[in-house]
């Protein structure tokens, strides 16, 4: 007894508790237009017509459907022990719906909402009570021919989902209970040809589902990388579109598409009537092309020392198509162009003074590579030659420039500068017109002297006609007159006694024990002289006396040489 108490306070207060729950609910209080209109809340099938549905607090989602109307959608809040009132009239659509058609019959729960070939309520074809009677009144849920997906559906719960084949002038009956179908002729078919989407009597209903129709193209099916193209679409009689690749779309609409590879869309829009399927492709030319050419191919490259004094340049022109990514030697550039370069040889460090010049033969390879976003590629070369040299600086062989005694003198300006002494200027003449390659602001500096015999004025006139007899040579070499400095000192600058020892002792060609003995001859001679200095470098000239030169014995003697002799050293 006392367990059968305690189970009878437990079903009580289960009881209670549902009644104090349901105390919360609120009411929607619905009408509807036409009465046949079927209400869905919250996606759940309710039933037809105008009613009054017990619904918890809260904002819910109703749906008003009839086939041939066009649908209410709308958000409502549910007090709790309140009514909410809400009176929704649907607009016709309008229009006929023309054959073929076959006939649907239904047995079973006659309030369940039925959706063909969807199951959200824009697939409502209507109520199982409108479809499963044509005996003595007509009650016709008519579908173009083709498999369609039924389901039937009521207070939340599938009460029978299936495919049905409908035949054109054929009854198909759907028998929900045992899941069986079966398909009769249909005599009343072949009268139907333009029917209304909707019409219901006292106890008929017929309803006329249009077959669903739509195109779909692409705008450009050939198009290359980068390109659009767009696809547009038209549909009828639909519920939900969809595009492989893409998704969910308006049932007519259009949309830009660029894809990376040759595409082929599938578009699918399904409604009560049925399904259309189209597709597109969409070819997309991955090919990249591309060339490039240098001009000129063969440029030149010369180094003196750390100077280059040559370094030809060269213009690369390329060409690409299809592409969205070009580059040249590793540098981004544009689609097409140019661009001036100036190639370099892969060894360009500096030869040292004295050793050979180093020859330049080598090619320089200009990579074109150009990709798009589709993966197309292409890489090519453009070749420059480059030929050329790096020298070492020219050697200027700076030697000091010895004069007979009192030569030139007045009568003969152009007399006295003798055969090894020209052969010293020339050798100077040639290395530096060398040397101005390397340094073209070089210059060089003649400083002439005169031993101490004869008057200041004397030996100033004297000192003025040796440095200008040396410039008039160098000039005749091929050296600018611009390019040489002269001074005249006459004898206000000898070298001491003691340095002309000190440089005959280190004199590489030593000379002879006569002339060492007489220390003064050859202290004259060795003042008889003009030196040369090479600007900016203040690199100057050696000052040996040239004792191996076959004409020395002219140039040293202390007594001025007759004019024959010396003209014919010259």
């Amino acid at each position: 007894m006392r367990r059968l108490g305690y189970l009878l306070s437990l079903v009580m207060a289960i009881a209670l508790g549902a009644t104090a729950g349901f105390a919360q609910d609120g009411k929607l209080k619905i009408k509807v237009s036409p009465k046949q209109a079927y209400v869905f809340v919250d996606g759940n099938a309710i039933r037809e017509g105008s009613q009054s549905i017990s619904l918890s607090p809260g904002k819910h989602t109703v749906v008003v459907a009839n086939y041939g109307f066009k649908m209410s959608t709308q958000d409502v809040t549910i007090e709790a022990k309140k009514s909410t009132p809400l009176d929704v009239k649907l607009d016709p659509v309008g229009g006929t719906v023309s054959g073929p058609f076959g006939d649907l019959l239904l047995e079973g729960n006659p309030r369940a909402a039925v959706l063909s070939n969807g199951t959200t309520p824009g697939y409502f074809v209507g109520h199982v009570d409108e479809m499963n009677h044509d005996w003595w009144w007509h009650q016709n849920l008519l579908l173009p021919p083709g498999t369609h997906h039924i389901t039937v559906t009521h207070q939340g719960k599938t009460v029978w989902s299936g495919d049905v084949n409908i035949e054109t002038n054929k009854k198909t009956v759907v028998y929900m209970s045992s899941n069986k179908q079966k398909t009769v002729n249909w005599k009343r078919g072949e009268k139907l040809k333009d029917v209304a989407r909707f019409k219901a009597g006292v106890a008929s209903a017929l309803i006329a589902v249009a077959p669903v129709t739509g195109s779909f193209t692409a705008s450009n099916p050939n198009i290359n990388c980068g390109q659009s193209s767009n696809l547009t679409w038209q549909t009828a009689e639909t519920v939900d579109s969809n595009i492989s690749g893409i998704g969910t779309v308006a049932n007519s609409g259009s949309q830009s598409v660029s894809p990376h590879a040759t595409t082929n869309y599938d578009f699918t829009s399904t409604g009560p009537g049925g399904t259309v399927k189209n597709s597109a492709t969409v070819n997309v030319n991955t090919t990249v092309t591309a060339s490039i050419n240098a001009n000129p191919a063969e440029v030149h490259y010369r180094k003196i020392g750390d100077k280059v004094v040559q370094q030809d340049s060269s213009t690369l022109t390329w060409q690409t198509s299809n592409a969205d990514s070009v580059t040249v030697d590793g540098q981004k550039v544009d689609a097409s162009g140019n661009q001036t370069v100036m190639p370099v040889p892969a060894d360009t460090s500096s030869v040292a003074e004295g050793q050979p010049a180093r020859n330049i033969d080598e090619t320089k390879n200009y990579a074109l590579n150009a990709t798009n976003v589709c993966g197309g590629s292409s890489s090519q070369n453009a070749a420059v030659h480059i030929v050329g040299t790096v020298e070492p600086i020219p050697a200027v062989t700076l030697q000091s420039i010895f004069y007979p005694t009192d030569y030139p003198d007045k009568r003969n300006p152009q007399v006295g500068l003798v055969r090894s002494q020209q052969l010293a200027l020339a050798t100077l003449a040639d290395g530096f017109k060398k040397y101005l390659e390397y340094d073209p602001d070089a210059k060089l500096s003649i400083e002439a002297h005169a031993d101490d015999r004869g008057s200041k004025p004397y030996n100033q006139d004297l000192s003025e006609r040796r440095v200008e007899r040396i410039k008039q040579y160098l000039v005749d070499q091929g050296i600018s007159a611009d390019k040489i400095e002269t001074a005249a000192y006459g004898k206000d600058r000898p070298l001491e006694r003691a340095a002309v020892k000190d440089l005959e002792g280190t004199n590489p060609n030593p000379p002879p024990r006569a002339r060492l003995r007489n220390t003064r001859g050859d202290w004259l001679a060795y003042n008889r002289r003009a030196d040369i200095v090479l600007l900016p470098s203040g690199k100057k000239s050696a000052q040996f006396f040239p004792h191996n030169a076959d004409d020395s014995a002219i140039i040293w003697q202390i007594p001025k040489a007759s004019l024959k002799k010396v003209e014919a050293a010259q």
